[in-house]
C-alpha cells in the first residue's frame, strides 16, 4: 500500500518515550508505513522530558508564529521537528512555554492531575490541524493515539466541520490503557468558547471518555493493547464503527 500519506497523531513514541506499549507500537506503525514507501509524519506534543539535544530537534521558524486563541487567551505555537533517529522520518513537535515545557506529562509530583489539562490538548488538537494546513500536506489517513490526541477529531467534526481541507481523510483511532483522570469543570466553557457543545463526555469529563467519545467520530478503531481495561473494553464492544481487534504495527496495512 504505497503512495499513501498517512499522519500518525500521537502523545508517546519511541525513542522518546521508551517504557510504553503506546510509544512502540506508534514507532513501528510509523517505519513499517514509511519503509513501504507511504509519505508518513508524525505529529506529538514537545513534552519538557524530550531532550531538544539529545534528538536534535529545531524550530521550524516557517511554520511557528501562530497563535491559537484557548478561553480567549493567545497562546504562541512553536513547531519543532526532528528526524527519528536513524531514519528520514520526521517528527513533528506542537511546543508552547506555558503548557508543555514541564517536566512531567500529565500529572505533578504529587499524582494530581494537571489543572490545565483540557487547554493542552486543545491546544496541541488545534495546533496539529493548523500546522497541517499550513504545510499544504492533505493525509488520506490520520491515525490518533492517546487521549489527548483524541481532541483530533473531535475538533474535526464539530470546529472544522465547514472546512473541507480533511474531507477526504480517514480517520483510525488506537485505544490504548492510560491512566485516567478527571478535567476540571470549566472544560466546557473552555470548548463552548470554540463552539463545541453537547458532548456526551461533559457528563463525567475525563481522558478516557473523551476517547470513547472520539470514537464516534473516526471511520475505524483499533485495540492499541491486546487487553483494555474494562470500561475502554465495554465502549469498544459497544461501539458502531468499524472496528478491528488488536493489530501488531508490523501488520497495521490491513486496517489501511
Amino acid at each position: 500500500m504505497p503512495n499513501q500519506k498517512i499522519l500518525y497523531v500521537t502523545t508517546e513514541m519511541f525513542p522518546y518515550q521508551e517504557e510504553s506499549n503506546m510509544a512502540m507500537m506508534v514507532n513501528k506503525m510509523a517505519l513499517k508505513m514509511h519503509q513501504e514507501g507511504n509519505d508518513v509524519r508524525v505529529f506529538m506534543p514537545r513534552f519538557g522530558l524530550i531532550s531538544e539535544r539529545k534528538f536534535q530537534l529545531h524550530e521550524v521558524i516557517r511554520l511557528s508564529g501562530m497563535n491559537i486563541i484557548i478561553n480567549d487567551l493567545d497562546q504562541p505555537l512553536i513547531i519543532k521537528v526532528a528526524s527519528l533517529p536513524g531514519e528520514r522520518l520526521q517528527v513533528y513537535f506542537i511546543d508552547n512555554e506555558e503548557y508543555f515545557k514541564r517536566k512531567q506529562y500529565y500529572f505533578d509530583d504529587k499524582g494530581e492531575s494537571f489543572s490545565d489539562n483540557d487547554e493542552r490538548a486543545i491546544f496541541f488538537a488545534r495546533g496539529v490541524i493548523e500546522t497541517i494546513k499550513k504545510l499544504n500536506w492533505v493525509p488520506d489517513i490520520i491515525h490518533i493515539n492517546g487521549w489527548m490526541a483524541s481532541f483530533i477529531p473531535i475538533y474535526l467534526k464539530n470546529y472544522y466541520k465547514t472546512d473541507s481541507y480533511f474531507s477526504d481523510t480517514k480517520i483510525v483511532l488506537s485505544m490504548y490503557n492510560e491512566k485516567d483522570a478527571l478535567f476540571e469543570d470549566n472544560i466546557k466553557e473552555k470548548l463552548e468558547f470554540d463552539n463545541i457543545k453537547d458532548l456526551k463526555a461533559l457528563e463525567n469529563p475525563t481522558f478516557q471518555n473523551f476517547v470513547v467519545e472520539s470514537m464516534k467520530l473516526v471511520d475505524t478503531v483499533v485495540k492499541g493493547d491486546e487487553f483494555l481495561e474494562e470500561n475502554l473494553d465495554k465502549a469498544y464492544e459497544e461501539s458502531d464503527t468499524k472496528k478491528f481487534d488488536y493489530v501488531s504495527g508490523d501488520s497495521i496495512n490491513e486496517v489501511y
